[in-house]
């Protein structure tokens, strides 16, 4: 009898530990997708490359996911889904061309891309199970998105895309 006390409460204690953001970590609602990551250990990784990248960025005048409603109002059960492709965006397309002759810089991408891989794959599970929805408005945000971003070459457009990075993050923080 207090063999199985015994495992219910350890059993409890697993679950609730399991249920737990990890130190640091943050539980974020994307819609009915709850994620959790580390947008501090993030914010502060880019932090520490911003200005570099942003002087690297030829072109001030166009913003990739500044340009005008891309991640305004995006409806609650939107969220997940836009949050998804964008995570998808930057860890197939800008990552992958951020390349500096900076091996500080480079060690700072990778950390921030590793972060970004480990919220895609929460964010792809959701996915899959189909708990994101993805409506017209997101689909056409997301597309503006792609088409600032492939109206530039691709080093630059991944550049100012990294560049932008506290946009992201704080609409992130925001929902």
């Amino acid at each position: 009898m207090k063999g199985s006390h015994l495992f219910l409460c350890l059993l409890s204690m697993s679950c609730c530990l399991n249920l737990m953001p990890a130190a640091g970590n943050k539980l974020f609602h994307f819609g009915p997708c709850r994620v959790s990551m580390s947008v501090t250990e993030i914010r502060s990784g880019f932090t520490a490359i911003k200005a570099n990248i942003q002087a690297r960025d030829p072109i001030r005048t166009l913003s990739i996911l500044s340009h005008p409603h891309s991640l305004h109002k995006v409806k609650s059960l939107d969220r997940c889904c836009i949050t998804h492709h964008l995570f998808n965006f930057y860890v197939d397309k800008v990552f992958k061309h951020c390349k500096t002759e900076d091996s500080y810089i480079n060690r700072k991408i990778s950390s921030i891309a590793n972060s970004f891989l480990s919220v895609k794959r929460k964010l792809g599970q959701c996915y899959e199970q189909n708990k994101c929805l993805c409506g017209q408005e997101s689909k056409e945000k997301f597309k503006q998105i792609l088409a600032n971003y492939e109206g530039l070459n691709v080093t630059s457009a991944a550049i100012k895309s990294l560049g932008e990075l506290d946009i992201l993050l704080d609409w992130i923080e925001k929902s």
